[in-house]
Protein backbone atom coordinates (compact mmCIF):
# COMPACT_ATOMS: atom_id res chain seq x y z
CA UNK A 1 0.00 0.00 0.00
CA UNK A 2 1.34 3.43 -0.96
CA UNK A 3 1.02 6.15 1.70
CA UNK A 4 1.34 9.89 1.23
CA UNK A 5 4.69 11.12 2.52
CA UNK A 6 4.74 12.84 5.89
CA UNK A 7 7.35 14.86 7.77
CA UNK A 8 9.84 12.97 9.94
CA UNK A 9 11.31 15.14 12.71
CA UNK A 10 14.35 12.91 12.95
CA UNK A 11 15.17 12.96 9.22
CA UNK A 12 13.94 16.55 8.82
CA UNK A 13 12.30 15.58 5.56
CA UNK A 14 9.05 14.23 4.06
CA UNK A 15 9.37 10.46 4.07
CA UNK A 16 7.55 7.26 3.30
CA UNK A 17 6.53 5.11 6.25
CA UNK A 18 5.43 1.65 7.30
CA UNK A 19 2.40 0.91 9.50
CA UNK A 20 2.46 -1.79 12.16
CA UNK A 21 -0.08 -2.86 14.77
CA UNK A 22 0.72 -2.58 18.47
CA UNK A 23 -1.05 -3.16 21.77
CA UNK A 24 -1.68 0.23 23.34
CA UNK A 25 -3.02 1.58 26.61
CA UNK A 26 -5.28 4.62 26.83
CA UNK A 27 -7.22 6.38 29.57
CA UNK A 28 -10.82 7.58 29.45
CA UNK A 29 -12.60 9.08 32.46
CA UNK A 30 -9.89 7.84 34.79
CA UNK A 31 -10.05 4.23 33.58
CA UNK A 32 -7.33 2.55 31.51
CA UNK A 33 -8.12 0.39 28.50
CA UNK A 34 -5.94 -1.85 26.34
CA UNK A 35 -6.58 -1.78 22.61
CA UNK A 36 -4.95 -2.67 19.30
CA UNK A 37 -3.65 0.47 17.63
CA UNK A 38 -1.34 1.37 14.78
CA UNK A 39 2.08 3.01 14.65
CA UNK A 40 3.71 4.73 11.65
CA UNK A 41 7.48 4.25 11.35
CA UNK A 42 9.78 6.16 9.05
CA UNK A 43 11.25 3.92 6.34
CA UNK A 44 14.54 5.72 6.58
CA UNK A 45 15.34 5.97 10.31
CA UNK A 46 12.67 3.60 11.71
CA UNK A 47 11.52 6.17 14.27
CA UNK A 48 7.85 6.78 15.11
CA UNK A 49 6.22 9.56 13.13
CA UNK A 50 2.89 11.33 13.55
CA UNK A 51 0.20 10.69 10.92
CA UNK A 52 -3.21 12.34 11.33
CA UNK A 53 -5.21 9.44 9.90
CA UNK A 54 -3.45 6.92 12.14
CA UNK A 55 -3.96 9.12 15.19
CA UNK A 56 -7.67 9.27 14.36
CA UNK A 57 -7.71 5.49 13.93
CA UNK A 58 -6.15 4.97 17.35
CA UNK A 59 -8.60 7.32 19.05
CA UNK A 60 -11.50 5.46 17.50
CA UNK A 61 -10.01 2.09 18.51
CA UNK A 62 -9.67 3.30 22.10
CA UNK A 63 -13.20 4.62 22.21
CA UNK A 64 -14.53 1.44 20.59
CA UNK A 65 -13.05 -0.58 23.45
CA UNK A 66 -14.52 1.89 25.95
CA UNK A 67 -17.96 1.56 24.33
CA UNK A 68 -17.81 -2.23 24.34
CA UNK A 69 -16.67 -2.45 27.97
CA UNK A 70 -19.37 -0.05 29.15
CA UNK A 71 -22.26 -1.28 27.03
CA UNK A 72 -22.36 1.85 24.85
CA UNK A 73 -23.67 1.65 21.28
CA UNK A 74 -20.98 1.53 18.58
CA UNK A 75 -20.38 4.49 16.29
CA UNK A 76 -21.23 2.27 13.30
CA UNK A 77 -24.70 1.60 14.69
CA UNK A 78 -25.22 5.27 15.53
CA UNK A 79 -24.39 6.21 11.95
CA UNK A 80 -26.48 3.34 10.59
CA UNK A 81 -29.76 4.48 12.15
CA UNK A 82 -30.35 7.37 9.72
CA UNK A 83 -29.59 5.22 6.70
CA UNK A 84 -31.69 2.32 7.95
CA UNK A 85 -34.79 4.43 8.58
CA UNK A 86 -34.22 7.13 5.95
CA UNK A 87 -34.29 10.03 8.38
CA UNK A 88 -31.85 12.92 8.76
CA UNK A 89 -29.94 13.72 11.94
CA UNK A 90 -31.86 16.79 13.07
CA UNK A 91 -35.33 15.25 12.54
CA UNK A 92 -34.25 12.15 14.47
CA UNK A 93 -33.15 14.30 17.42
CA UNK A 94 -36.50 16.11 17.32
CA UNK A 95 -38.37 12.81 17.10
CA UNK A 96 -36.63 11.64 20.27
CA UNK A 97 -37.27 14.90 22.09
CA UNK A 98 -33.55 15.67 22.30
CA UNK A 99 -31.68 18.88 21.50
CA UNK A 100 -31.50 19.56 17.76
CA UNK A 101 -27.76 18.79 17.56
CA UNK A 102 -27.60 15.94 20.09
CA UNK A 103 -27.74 13.09 17.60
CA UNK A 104 -25.35 14.92 15.24
CA UNK A 105 -22.78 15.10 18.05
CA UNK A 106 -23.05 11.34 18.55
CA UNK A 107 -22.52 10.85 14.82
CA UNK A 108 -19.36 12.93 15.10
CA UNK A 109 -17.96 10.64 17.80
CA UNK A 110 -19.29 12.04 21.07
CA UNK A 111 -20.19 9.21 23.43
CA UNK A 112 -23.83 9.14 24.56
CA UNK A 113 -24.86 8.49 28.14
CA UNK A 114 -25.88 4.91 28.95
CA UNK A 115 -29.55 5.99 28.93
CA UNK A 116 -29.34 7.57 25.47
CA UNK A 117 -27.15 4.72 24.23
CA UNK A 118 -29.78 2.15 25.25
CA UNK A 119 -32.46 4.08 23.37
CA UNK A 120 -30.34 4.33 20.22
CA UNK A 121 -29.38 0.68 20.39
CA UNK A 122 -33.01 -0.39 20.75
CA UNK A 123 -33.95 1.83 17.81
CA UNK A 124 -31.24 0.25 15.67
CA UNK A 125 -32.11 -3.32 16.67
CA UNK A 126 -35.91 -3.03 16.74
CA UNK A 127 -37.78 -1.53 13.77
CA UNK A 128 -40.98 -2.11 15.76
CA UNK A 129 -39.69 0.15 18.54
CA UNK A 130 -38.65 2.82 16.05
CA UNK A 131 -42.00 2.60 14.26
CA UNK A 132 -43.79 3.20 17.55
CA UNK A 133 -41.63 6.27 18.29
CA UNK A 134 -42.23 7.60 14.78
CA UNK A 135 -46.01 7.28 15.11
CA UNK A 136 -46.22 8.65 18.64
CA UNK A 137 -43.91 11.64 18.06
CA UNK A 138 -44.49 12.54 14.41
CA UNK A 139 -45.93 15.92 15.41
CA UNK A 140 -42.43 16.89 16.60
CA UNK A 141 -41.13 16.75 13.05
CA UNK A 142 -41.15 20.02 11.16
CA UNK A 143 -41.88 18.31 7.85
CA UNK A 144 -44.60 15.86 6.80
CA UNK A 145 -42.22 14.70 4.06
CA UNK A 146 -39.66 13.57 6.65
CA UNK A 147 -42.32 11.49 8.40
CA UNK A 148 -43.57 9.87 5.20
CA UNK A 149 -40.06 9.00 3.97
CA UNK A 150 -39.11 7.38 7.25
CA UNK A 151 -42.43 5.58 7.61
CA UNK A 152 -42.02 4.09 4.16
CA UNK A 153 -38.53 2.86 5.05
CA UNK A 154 -39.47 1.25 8.37
CA UNK A 155 -42.66 -0.30 6.96
CA UNK A 156 -40.60 -1.91 4.20
CA UNK A 157 -38.27 -3.41 6.79
CA UNK A 158 -41.12 -4.69 8.93
CA UNK A 159 -43.06 -6.18 6.05
CA UNK A 160 -40.00 -8.13 4.98
CA UNK A 161 -39.09 -9.43 8.44
CA UNK A 162 -41.33 -12.48 8.33
CA UNK A 163 -39.36 -15.40 6.93
CA UNK A 164 -41.56 -17.14 4.36
CA UNK A 165 -40.02 -20.50 5.24
CA UNK A 166 -40.35 -20.13 9.02
CA UNK A 167 -42.59 -22.40 11.05
CA UNK A 168 -44.83 -19.51 12.10
CA UNK A 169 -45.41 -18.57 8.47
CA UNK A 170 -46.31 -22.16 7.63
CA UNK A 171 -48.84 -22.15 10.47
CA UNK A 172 -50.24 -18.82 9.23
CA UNK A 173 -50.74 -20.14 5.71
CA UNK A 174 -52.38 -23.29 7.03
CA UNK A 175 -54.79 -21.32 9.24
CA UNK A 176 -55.66 -18.95 6.40
CA UNK A 177 -56.54 -21.91 4.21
CA UNK A 178 -58.67 -23.53 6.91
CA UNK A 179 -60.47 -20.34 7.96
CA UNK A 180 -62.21 -18.44 5.23
CA UNK A 181 -62.86 -15.19 7.06
CA UNK A 182 -60.15 -14.69 9.66
CA UNK A 183 -59.08 -11.12 10.42
CA UNK A 184 -55.55 -10.01 11.40
CA UNK A 185 -56.67 -9.67 15.03
CA UNK A 186 -58.09 -13.20 15.14
CA UNK A 187 -55.00 -14.58 13.39
CA UNK A 188 -52.73 -13.09 16.04
CA UNK A 189 -54.66 -14.69 18.88
CA UNK A 190 -54.83 -18.03 17.04
CA UNK A 191 -51.04 -18.08 16.73
CA UNK A 192 -50.74 -17.31 20.42
CA UNK A 193 -52.99 -20.25 21.33
CA UNK A 194 -51.16 -22.58 18.95
CA UNK A 195 -47.90 -21.60 20.65
CA UNK A 196 -49.31 -22.00 24.17
CA UNK A 197 -51.08 -25.31 23.73
CA UNK A 198 -48.25 -26.81 21.72
CA UNK A 199 -45.97 -26.15 24.67
CA UNK A 200 -48.53 -27.54 27.12
CA UNK A 201 -48.60 -30.89 25.33
CA UNK A 202 -45.03 -31.12 23.99
CA UNK A 203 -42.81 -29.19 26.45
CA UNK A 204 -41.38 -27.03 23.67
CA UNK A 205 -42.50 -24.11 21.57
CA UNK A 206 -43.57 -24.50 17.97
CA UNK A 207 -41.99 -21.29 16.69
CA UNK A 208 -39.18 -19.08 17.94
CA UNK A 209 -40.75 -15.65 17.38
CA UNK A 210 -41.76 -13.65 20.45
CA UNK A 211 -45.12 -11.95 20.85
CA UNK A 212 -45.59 -8.59 22.54
CA UNK A 213 -48.21 -7.34 24.99
CA UNK A 214 -50.00 -4.80 22.81
CA UNK A 215 -53.14 -3.01 23.93
CA UNK A 216 -55.34 -5.47 22.04
CA UNK A 217 -53.67 -8.61 23.35
CA UNK A 218 -50.62 -10.69 22.33
CA UNK A 219 -49.23 -9.67 18.95
CA UNK A 220 -46.43 -11.04 16.77
CA UNK A 221 -45.10 -7.75 15.28
CA UNK A 222 -43.80 -9.23 12.03
CA UNK A 223 -47.20 -10.81 11.38
CA UNK A 224 -48.97 -7.55 12.20
CA UNK A 225 -46.97 -5.53 9.70
CA UNK A 226 -47.38 -8.14 6.99
CA UNK A 227 -51.18 -8.13 7.19
CA UNK A 228 -52.02 -4.74 8.71
CA UNK A 229 -53.42 -3.38 5.42
CA UNK A 230 -56.41 -5.71 5.84
CA UNK A 231 -57.32 -3.78 9.01
CA UNK A 232 -60.63 -5.25 10.26
CA UNK A 233 -61.35 -7.21 7.09
CA UNK A 234 -60.69 -10.93 6.54
CA UNK A 235 -57.24 -11.70 5.16
CA UNK A 236 -57.38 -12.55 1.46
CA UNK A 237 -54.19 -14.57 1.26
CA UNK A 238 -54.52 -18.17 0.17
CA UNK A 239 -51.29 -20.13 -0.23
CA UNK A 240 -51.76 -23.85 -0.60
CA UNK A 241 -50.17 -25.70 2.30
CA UNK A 242 -50.03 -29.47 2.62
CA UNK A 243 -50.61 -30.88 6.08
CA UNK A 244 -47.63 -33.16 5.44
CA UNK A 245 -45.27 -30.28 6.32
CA UNK A 246 -46.33 -30.70 9.97
CA UNK A 247 -45.73 -33.57 12.35
CA UNK A 248 -48.80 -35.29 13.76
CA UNK A 249 -48.27 -33.58 17.13
CA UNK A 250 -48.06 -30.17 15.44
CA UNK A 251 -51.06 -30.74 13.23
CA UNK A 252 -53.40 -31.89 15.99
CA UNK A 253 -52.71 -28.74 18.01
CA UNK A 254 -53.20 -26.44 15.02
CA UNK A 255 -56.42 -28.23 14.05
CA UNK A 256 -57.88 -27.97 17.53
CA UNK A 257 -57.05 -24.26 17.78
CA UNK A 258 -58.68 -23.71 14.36
CA UNK A 259 -61.75 -25.69 15.47
CA UNK A 260 -62.21 -24.28 18.96
CA UNK A 261 -60.74 -20.74 18.79
CA UNK A 262 -61.00 -19.57 15.19
CA UNK A 263 -64.78 -19.91 15.45
CA UNK A 264 -64.73 -16.74 17.58
CA UNK A 265 -64.14 -13.20 16.37
CA UNK A 266 -60.88 -11.38 16.96
CA UNK A 267 -62.51 -9.14 19.58
CA UNK A 268 -63.77 -12.14 21.53
CA UNK A 269 -60.33 -13.77 21.45
CA UNK A 270 -58.83 -10.45 22.52
CA UNK A 271 -61.03 -10.54 25.64
CA UNK A 272 -59.88 -14.09 26.32
CA UNK A 273 -56.22 -13.02 26.35
CA UNK A 274 -56.97 -9.95 28.47
CA UNK A 275 -57.97 -12.25 31.32
CA UNK A 276 -54.92 -14.49 31.06
CA UNK A 277 -51.75 -14.30 33.14
CA UNK A 278 -49.09 -13.86 30.38
CA UNK A 279 -50.62 -10.68 28.95
CA UNK A 280 -51.69 -9.28 32.34
CA UNK A 281 -48.30 -9.90 33.96
CA UNK A 282 -46.40 -8.36 31.05
CA UNK A 283 -48.60 -5.26 30.88
CA UNK A 284 -48.29 -4.67 34.62
CA UNK A 285 -49.33 -1.11 35.39
CA UNK A 286 -49.44 0.02 31.76
CA UNK A 287 -52.81 1.77 31.12
CA UNK A 288 -55.33 -0.33 29.21
CA UNK A 289 -55.14 1.45 25.86
CA UNK A 290 -51.50 2.58 26.01
CA UNK A 291 -49.18 1.08 23.40
CA UNK A 292 -46.34 -1.20 24.48
CA UNK A 293 -43.66 -3.34 22.87
CA UNK A 294 -42.93 -5.39 26.00
CA UNK A 295 -42.22 -9.00 25.06
CA UNK A 296 -44.40 -11.62 26.71
CA UNK A 297 -41.83 -14.00 28.15
CA UNK A 298 -42.06 -17.50 26.78
CA UNK A 299 -41.77 -18.81 30.33
CA UNK A 300 -45.03 -17.00 31.18
CA UNK A 301 -46.77 -18.61 28.21
CA UNK A 302 -45.36 -22.05 28.93
CA UNK A 303 -46.28 -22.05 32.62
CA UNK A 304 -49.76 -20.66 32.04
CA UNK A 305 -50.77 -23.20 29.43
CA UNK A 306 -49.20 -26.05 31.40
CA UNK A 307 -51.39 -24.99 34.34
CA UNK A 308 -54.44 -24.80 32.05
CA UNK A 309 -53.78 -28.32 30.80
CA UNK A 310 -53.61 -29.60 34.37
CA UNK A 311 -56.60 -27.59 35.63
CA UNK A 312 -58.87 -28.79 32.84
CA UNK A 313 -57.52 -32.33 33.02
CA UNK A 314 -56.61 -32.33 29.35
CA UNK A 315 -55.59 -35.81 28.26
CA UNK A 316 -55.12 -34.97 24.57
CA UNK A 317 -55.41 -31.81 22.40
CA UNK A 318 -59.09 -32.49 21.68
CA UNK A 319 -59.73 -31.40 25.26
CA UNK A 320 -58.72 -27.85 24.35
CA UNK A 321 -62.43 -27.37 23.59
CA UNK A 322 -63.25 -27.29 27.33
CA UNK A 323 -61.01 -24.27 27.91
CA UNK A 324 -62.35 -22.33 24.93
CA UNK A 325 -65.95 -22.90 26.02
CA UNK A 326 -65.18 -21.92 29.62
CA UNK A 327 -63.51 -18.68 28.50
CA UNK A 328 -66.50 -17.80 26.33
CA UNK A 329 -68.99 -18.58 29.10
CA UNK A 330 -67.09 -16.31 31.49
CA UNK A 331 -67.30 -13.27 29.25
Amino acid sequence: MVFEKVFCENCRNDVEYNVIEEQMIGTIKGETYTYTGKVAKCKECKSDIFVNSINDYNLKALYDVYREKNGIISLEKVLGICEKYNISKRPLSLLLGWGEQTYSRYCNGDIPSKQYSDILNKIYESPVFYSEILENNKEKLSSEIAYKKSKKAVDKILEGNLNEESKINMVINYILNRCGDITPLALQKSLYYVQGFYYAFNDKFLFEEDCQAWAHGPVYPEVYFKYKHFKFDPIESKIEVSDTIFTSSELIIIENVVKHFCCYSGKVLEKFTHSEYPWLETRGEIPELESSTEIIKKEYIGKYFKDVKEKYNMINPNDIESYAKKMFDCM
